[in-house]
Parts: structure tokens; sequence; C-alpha cells
């Protein structure tokens, strides 16, 4: 009889949720500072452990996260979750350090084209921009963890050599960060790709801990899952009902979904310690604030064995 193995050795997942940032960033609706404080409370309480809450960003460039100290003034704040913030250089960094967060992100793109688009400078000049943002990180006693954007392809260059991805990895850890994540910010990734690539990070930069981020663009986001868990990728990045979309990607959609992702992991016998259902309901009221229908799948179709009563269809005939 042939041995069944298991698909991956990975048996317990950090799920970070990046909706309080990343999934409404872009959105036309603004949601109030109450309703976002809410959303985090609420995260929190269902176990998340990571949050990307806000960003320190200019309040001309992104007017949805102006809020960004009143939010992380009104959250009840948990030794058990960490609250990321993304700042885009040593102003935000001051800012996010005011503000007491958990941990700040920087980020850079991999391709030189989409980084003049969405931080206006180059890869290098940003990278040694980054040396003062871990200076004010550090002497605040804040970990800093690095995104690389357009990780897996960039919509104005095509392919991104992974020779980029791997060689900012290196300066993230030589500037003493605690991690990195594959930003897959044009829904380019592929299960290849990020085979691929976690194996070139992890011989480039063997300190960083690895965090996969992926967008649903081309319907794939959950096997680019699938193929990080058989590299033995442990944390994760995920919106609450796919939201978000990077604004300088031309026909970007959102996020992977975090409910659908959880949902992944629990029939795979994979221990999240996030709440499910309290997922759903975080998911069904952000629909309900930003006024459509979101991309997620499990809070319109319920968990596998979520039951119906008979009479709740009707019977066939004829």
């Amino acid at each position: 009889m042939t041995e069944v193995r298991p698909y991956t050795s990975v048996r317990t997942v950090e799920v970070t949720e990046v909706g309080p940032r990343d999934g409404i960033q872009a959105d036309p609706t603004f949601v109030p500072t109450a309703r976002k404080i809410d959303w985090i409370n609420r995260l929190i309480d269902a176990g998340v452990r990571r949050i990307e809450a806000t960003s320190f960003v200019s309040p001309r460039a992104v007017p949805q996260l102006a809020d960004a100290a009143e939010v992380m003034k009104g959250v009840k704040r948990s030794k058990d979750t960490v609250l990321a913030a993304l700042v885009p250089n040593a102003r935000g960094a001051i800012r996010a350090a005011e503000a007491g967060v958990d941990q700040i992100v920087v980020f850079v793109s991999a391709s030189e084209s989409h980084n003049l688009k969405n931080l206006n400078s180059t890869i290098d000049d940003s990278l040694k921009g980054f040396e003062e943002v871990a200076r004010i990180a550090g002497d605040a006693g804040i970990p800093v963890h690095g995104a690389i954007a357009t990780s897996f392809g960039c919509p104005f260059e095509g392919n991104v050599p992974v020779e980029n991805v791997a060689r900012i990895a290196k300066a993230y850890q030589d500037m003493g960060f605690v991690g990195m994540s594959f930003g897959d910010t044009t829904g380019m990734a592929t299960p290849p790709l990020v085979r691929e690539r976690v194996q070139a990070v992890r011989a480039a930069a063997p300190k960083l801990s690895q965090v996969l981020h992926f967008h649903n663009t081309r319907g794939i986001g959950l096997a680019n899952v699938m193929a990080g868990l058989a590299e033995g990728v442990d944390r994760y990045e995920a919106s609450f009902g796919g939201t978000g979309g990077c604004p300088f990607v031309p026909k970007a959609t959102g996020n992977i979904c975090t409910e659908d992702l959880l949902y992944l992991l629990d029939e795979m016998g994979i221990e999240t310690g996030i709440d499910i259902r309290k997922m759903i309901d975080i998911a069904c009221d952000a629909e309900a604030v930003l006024g459509r229908q979101l991309p997620g799948q499990l809070m319109k179709a319920g968990l596998r064995l979520d039951l119906h009563p008979m009479d709740s269809v009707r019977t066939a005939t004829g």
C-alpha cells in the first residue's frame, strides 16, 4: 500500500489581518474612526495575534488613514496581539512611535517602475531611507518588519528577477529587521514562483521570518498558500472579506480573504487560534459599512458542515 504523505509539516499558522489598513486604504467610502477601532477590537477578541492596524502616511496621500493616531489611541490593547503600522519614511516612523505601535512596517517594491509610482523613489534611495527608520524604531524599542511589493511580478516591467527580491531581503536583514513579507501586489504570484522566491530569500536572509501576502487577482490566491505551506512557511497575511488592492496597480483586486484562508487551514488540521465565525461576522459588517458585496466566499456559504432545514429549499417536481 502506498504511503500517504502529508502535504506540509506546518501544524500552526500565524495569520495577520491587514483589513484595517490594506483592506480599506483605497476605498472611496470613508470608514468612521469608531468603526475602525471596533473592527480591531473585535479582531483581537477573535484571536488574531498580529494586525496591520493603520498607516502613518500623509493624510493627503491616503485620506482613509488620516486618523491613524486616533485609532491607535482608541484600541483596547492586548499583550497577546501585535498592532503593526505601515510607515513610508522617518516622519511616519516618528508618528508611529509616538502612537505606541508594537511594530513598524516599511515597504519597497522589487521593481524600479512600481517603486517610482508607489513611493516616488528609487529602490536604493528607499532602502537608504529605511536606515533612519530603523534608528528611530530602535531608539523607541520597536521592531521593524519589511515588506517587498511586486515580489512576484510588476504591471509595468513584467517578470521581476528573483535576485531583486533576495537583495532587498538581505538589506532588511542587515538593518536588523525581524521579518519580511513577499507582497503579491499585482496578483501575479504562481505556485512555482512562490517556491522559487521563498527558497531564494531563505538562502539570502536566513535570519528573517518569512510572511506571504497574496492577492486573489487571478483566482489562485489559496493555491499559492498551498505552495507556501509546502515550503514550510507558517505566516500569512489576509484581509477580511477579501478587501483591498493596491491603488498604484492597474486592474488590481483584493487580498486573499481571511475567512476563506482560515477555512482552508482548519480543514487541513492546521491551528490558527482564530475564531472563524467571529471573522465571518466582521466581514459581513465590513460589507455593510462599505456598501458593496465583498468577494469572500465563506461569508456567503458558511462552513462545510453548517446544516440547513429541508424546507429551506423547494422540492424538485416533474
